[in-house]
């Protein structure tokens, strides 16, 4: 049934998705989760064939369906996402459908019987606003529930954030949780993030265990025609609202972490001493409903105004437009992320996302100098913008800082996280100093190898050590815990971690986190006591990055600097820490239109971006693992690079070293860093970059990451043709090398709970 909405944006969405998904598709009735009563689903052998309308009009393709989930399994760094049929969550011809949602809970769910035979398993499931998220939450807890593991979800189904349900799952000792979330991807997108009993996303291994069990589903399908999958009654026992709604969602708890680390009395005071307002922009409007009772908690909610607080899965219409960026018309999203940049016709660059906010008129009436932190569906991303003077946009263009005109007199400066996080850190630092807290422990941080190079630079000045990562949170959360492990077995010995660029990081005894981040807008800052579960776990910060976390501690600088900008601060820092990598950049390239409601059409320009995105990374690829092989020299590489972009203007003569980062390239020069990464859940290249002159990163960048990857003469030459084919192969090897090294496979056991 076609459904209607007041926005006619989104009726356009409906409209083509109504009109691209076949009638057999819409008459479906696999299974009907309205039944609140116990039901049962037969999964047949038909089902997992292709649909053929004579030959067999019962096929789901789920053999198809299955191979591209378990390919992303072994990749995903944040869950296995993917677009889905908002309006028929049954269509097995999109990546995340209720079937898909159906058979990993049900293989999850048999894993975990099969570790911990006749034990209580508990696990904790939540989500947040996007299309068919409350069905999705629904059938999880079903499934489990008739499996026989109990499943603490809030009440009535209502949403929470992804740091939250990660919190729970580490501070209630729980075997893990079901996150419903595609980050702050487009609306049509969504995916499940596995938690583990740490809290943290699965690492691959850990996501292979059930992809194998899902196969063992469909084996015994084939083999016997038919499988059962029980469904429990809405009503199931099991199904426990009741302990989520005795602890508030969890949100007492999470109070008294914060006031453990960022919601200290010495940035508290700060935040309720602030005489101006802060903004804080929920895009999806789930983020209001745990902040808001989190800042009230914390005694400092009349210190902010909000906007968009409605939940609505179109996201308010943010970042959505009525035509491609081409020009072209047809429904585009640049999905919620506002740091996004685009360029118009002309040639000028503005933010598609923030330009959909309407911050001309919804700002007109706030003075220079208020501060409006913008957060994604699942609350665990943040953005930093301000307004200021247009007077200051020359000082800006200096800082490589980007903005929005609001009116002719005002801009509203947009901080990339790798600007925002630097001053924050930096702010936090000078906090525990002034406490007299900073010299009670060690210090170190964790960062991907794509976050700025001024941070590894802070750090280097501040007495901080580094350690980088592979993009992902779940690479920083596995660091941690092997902080911890060797805190646990070895409290009086130097702690000494590899980095993923095959450093040996000394963090000295008994250290703590300052900061934890990406470049993508997430980060977590640890605690000065280590955080302890309900039964004794110790860990040195929570697993999940929490814009929650960012916002107070903004919200303490903000307040901290009263009428100075926020740019300023950032000056300040670039200056106090002698800084030479103060520009960063990035730069996505997508190879096909992920809005696109055709199914057979997306999948076809999908396959076919993500040969084009494997051509790019290969070329790269392949001089980094030869050169770690031994294979060639870095002056081979060199001449294959000055060879091919000489004629674009790039110059490697002062590079340094090509490394292999558990996920991308990464070439180091003596002025700058380049790393071209290929997406691990989708069919794009994002080329970052940091450096001493951002218009020739933003070059670097926006060269390497759009070539074609077509292997050159000389590429040929260096690069023997068995290294070029396996390069994907031996890197996954080196990436699980530097994963298990080290690692903390302390077996978790189920404690006797209170609830």
């Amino acid at each position: 049934m076609l459904i209607k909405s007041e926005n006619p944006l989104e009726n356009e969405l409906f409209k083509s998705v109504y009109e691209k998904t076949p009638d057999y598709i819409k008459n479906l009735k696999l299974m009907d989760f309205s039944n609140n009563n116990d039901f049962t689903f037969t999964l047949k052998k038909e089902h997992l064939k292709p649909y053929d309308e004579k030959t067999n009009p019962q096929g789901l393709n789920l053999e198809e369906w299955f191979a591209g989930y378990a390919k992303e399994a072994k990749v995903s760094t944040a869950g296995i996402r993917g677009p889905q049929n908002i309006l028929n969550p049954q269509d097995t011809r999109f990546p995340i459908n209720l079937v898909g949602i159906v058979l990993a809970t049900l293989a999850k769910a048999l894993v975990a019987k099969e570790k911990y035979p006749n034990k209580r398993i508990v696990k904790v499931a939540g989500c947040e606003v996007r299309y068919n998220s409350q069905l999705f939450l629904d059938a999880i807890a079903r499934i489990q529930a008739a499996q026989g593991i109990e499943t603490l979800v809030p009440q009535n189904r209502k949403t929470i954030p992804i740091w939250l349900a990660s919190f729970l799952a580490f501070k209630l000792d729980l075997l893990g949780g079901e996150y419903i979330t595609s980050s702050h991807g487009i609306s049509v997108k969504n995916a499940t993030k596995d938690l583990n009993s740490q809290g943290s996303q699965y690492l691959p291994e850990e996501s292979m265990e059930f992809v194998n069990k899902i196969q063992e589903i469909f084996d015994k399908t084939n083999k016997n025609g038919v499988y059962e999958i029980k469904i429990s009654a809405k009503d199931n026992p099991l199904i426990n609202e009741k302990a989520m709604a005795n602890i508030e969602d969890g949100v007492n708890l999470y109070v008294d972490y914060l006031k453990s680390g960022v919601a200290q009395d010495v940035n508290l005071d700060l935040i309720k001493n602030y005489n101006s307002k802060i903004i804080v922009e929920c895009v999806g409007g789930s983020a209001y409903r745990t902040l808001s009772r989190v800042l009230d908690k914390l005694g400092i909610l009349n210190k902010f105004d909000w906007s968009n607080t409605a939940e609505t899965p179109f996201f308010h219409g943010i970042g959505k437009y009525d035509h491609t960026p081409k020009g072209e018309k047809a429904f585009y999203d640049y999905s919620v992320d506002a740091t996004v940049v685009a360029q118009k016709h002309d040639g000028t660059k503005y933010f598609p996302v923030i330009e959909t906010m309407h911050y001309d008129k919804k700002l007109c009436n706030y003075p220079v100098g208020t501060s409006v932190l913008i957060t994604d569906p699942d609350h665990d991303r943040l953005t930093v913008t301000q307004i200021e003077y247009a007077e200051r946009m020359e000082e800006l263009n200096s800082l490589g800082l980007d903005y929005v005109k609001l009116d002719n007199d005002r801009i509203l400066t947009v901080f990339t996280a790798n600007q925002a996080f630097l001053m924050i850190m930096d702010f936090w630092a000078k906090q525990l100093k002034a406490k007299g807290a900073w010299n009670n422990h060690p210090r170190f941080m964790i960062k991907t190898t794509a976050s700025a190079l001024s941070w590894d630079e802070w750090g280097k000045n501040n007495g901080v050590k580094v350690i980088n990562v592979p993009v992902g949170f779940k690479e920083i959360a596995n660091i941690m815990k092997k902080v911890e492990l060797k805190l646990k077995n070895q409290p009086d010995k130097d702690i000494i971690i590899d980095d993923v660029l095959g450093n040996l990081i000394n963090l000295g005894v008994n250290p703590r986190l300052v900061f934890g981040g990406e470049e993508s807008g997430g980060m977590i800052m640890g605690t000065e006591e280590l955080i302890k579960s309900e039964h004794g776990r110790l860990a040195v910060a929570m697993r999940e990055k929490s814009a929650t976390e960012a916002i107070i501690v903004t919200s303490a600088l903000i307040a901290k600097l009263k009428d100075k900008p926020l740019s300023q601060y950032l000056k300040d820092v670039f200056e106090e820490n002698n800084i030479i990598g103060r520009y960063d950049t990035r730069v996505d390239i997508a190879y096909y239109n992920e809005s696109e409601p055709d199914i057979n059409k997306l999948k076809a320009e999908k396959i076919a971006g993500e040969e084009k995105r494997t051509l790019n990374d290969k070329f790269y690829l392949s001089m980094a693992i030869a050169l770690k092989k031994d294979d060639i020299k870095l002056e081979d590489i060199k001449n294959i690079l000055n060879d091919k972009f000489n004629s674009t203007g790039l110059n490697f003569d002062n590079l340094k070293s090509v490394k292999f980062v558990g996920d991308g390239t990464y070439f180091e020069f003596e002025d700058k860093y380049i790393e071209i990464r290929p997406s691990g859940t989708d069919a794009k290249t994002k080329a970052y970059g940091g450096g001493l002159n951002k218009d020739d990163i933003q070059k670097y960048a926006t060269v390497l990451g759009n070539y074609s990857g077509e292997r050159t003469e000389l590429h040929k030459k260096y690069i023997s043709q068995n290294i070029y084919d396996n390069c994907k192969d031996l890197a996954m090897e080196y990436y699980l090398a530097f994963v298990d090294k080290d690692a903390n496979n302390e077996p978790f056991e189920i404690p006797q709970y209170n609830f």
